[in-house]
């Protein structure tokens, strides 16, 4: 594939762990619509927002579903189980191949499995159809299928990003990749659940496949290069966690990741339970998603204020904060307008959290152990969700949604004093030890 030769150059070879950058560079960064505009990074952005808004219709539709056939908040929780226990088992493997191989291709092929999860559901849905426990599980399943697609390809999109952008865009870079995510609460939730109430959990589950396969295609006919790597020894997955091990600061950020994913798993576990507790009906699960969505992506038209304002370390913390206090509204939510309140705080305090903490995790990792640290990030964040859905499910099925979301709140504020004790501080990226 040709070099791109877009003018100004918007990708930089990494520079050797040893080595010295420039004294200036005579371009200056670019701005945020700068770097949307791009063909390249521009794509990617877009590419990946229809996508992840697909990943929300897929999520909701399967949670409004399994509910109504099951009753169960277990259940819905066994959805995100299946989805993300892969990260705990095939991201540590994929993180290495990312630093070994073509991640461009390695996120195709992670999009391509999981736009067969959501298929294949809408093949059963046709042939078998979706009716009670056995309907409860093939969604199950599915979401399983789709959790090992992502597994596959997550880590090497992370560590994408810094070769779309020149390093001094990274900030910006990663803010703007992380976007989608929390746009997609917004578009995704709401989208998932109409199509639920007016055409069926199969058509969400279509409009999910086709927008992973339209990711896959936007990934493949992009210039991107390549980067060659070395081979051997220091491409194992021992490397990655020695450096963990052996940096303090990055293991705390590390946790508060995690801490911040179980923060925000009961949008999708406890929402179905929340809306019968409100005497609400389905529609009102993909409100509260949304409204998540809403706060998290109104944060961004702040977040650079704030980051000059407070610095990444402190941000992350405050968003911590944040997020645990919308969970904190949710619990003492009684009426519908309460609710939506607090899930739009909660949704500012996650874009605040974990944007800062991502950005400095970035910063921090040498090049050559990028996809293995963002491996463990994607096994924080997403790996900790298994354990938050099952243990908030079954404890909101045996005694109440505010015992459980009682849970989540503690672990998001014991999260946040860890990464305020961890002085994690953007450093530059330095020498790997232990390869």
């Amino acid at each position: 594939m040709p070099p791109r030769t877009s003018n100004p150059p918007t990708t930089a070879e990494p520079l050797p762990a040893d080595a010295s950058p420039p004294d200036a560079d005579p371009v200056p960064p670019r701005r945020g619509w700068q770097l949307l505009t791009d063909r390249v990074f521009g794509a990617f952005f877009a590419g990946k927002l229809v996508s992840t808004i697909g990943v929300w219709v897929h999520n909701i539709a399967a949670a409004i579903l399994v509910f109504e056939l099951t009753g169960s908040a277990l259940l819905v929780g066994a959805v995100t189980v299946g989805q993300f226990v892969p990260q705990l088992v095939i991201t540590p493997f994929s993180g290495a191949q990312a630093d070994r191989g073509d991640r461009r291709r390695q996120v195709i092929v992670g999009r391509l499995v999981a736009a067969s999860g959501s298929g294949l559901l809408v093949l059963w849905s046709l042939i078998v159809g979706l009716e009670g426990r056995a309907g409860a599980g093939a969604v199950i399943v599915a979401a399983t299928i789709v959790g090992v697609g992502f597994a596959l390809g997550g880590p090497a999109m992370s560590a994408l990003v810094p070769s779309l952008v020149r390093r001094e865009e990274l900030a910006s870079a990663i803010a703007l990749s992380a976007s989608p995510f929390t746009i997609a609460r917004v578009a995704g939730p709401a989208i998932g659940a109409v199509l639920v109430a007016t055409a069926g959990a199969t058509t969400a589950f279509l409009v999910a496949t086709v927008t992973n396969l339209a990711f896959a295609a936007v990934l493949w006919r992009l210039p991107i290069p390549t980067t060659a790597r070395r081979t051997g020894r220091e491409t194992s997955i021992g490397a990655g966690l020695r450096y963990v091990r052996s940096d303090a600061a990055m293991l705390g950020l590390l946790v508060g990741i995690a801490a911040i994913g179980v923060g925000a798993d009961p949008v999708i576990t406890l929402t179905p339970s929340m809306a019968a507790d409100l005497g609400q009906d389905a529609g009102f699960v993909g409100v509260l998603a949304s409204s998540f969505g809403l706060g998290a992506a109104g944060a961004f038209l702040v977040l650079g204020v704030l980051r000059r304002w407070l610095g990444l370390e402190r941000l992350g913390v405050a968003g911590m904060l944040t997020l645990a206090t919308g969970l904190v509204g949710f619990a003492a939510a009684s009426a519908p307008g309460p609710a939506v309140v607090a899930a739009v705080v909660g949704g500012i305090g996650l874009t605040t959290a974990l944007t800062s903490l991502t950005t400095i995790v970035q910063q921090r990792v040498p090049d050559e152990l990028r996809g293995r640290v963002m491996a463990l990030w994607s096994m924080a964040f997403l790996g900790s969700r298994p354990l938050a859905a099952g243990t908030t499910g079954a404890v909101a099925d045996a005694a109440s949604v505010t015992v459980a979301l009682g849970l989540s709140i503690a672990v998001v504020l014991a999260g946040a004093v860890v990464v305020g004790r961890s002085r994690v501080s953007p450093a530059a990226a330095q020498p790997s030890r232990g390869t």
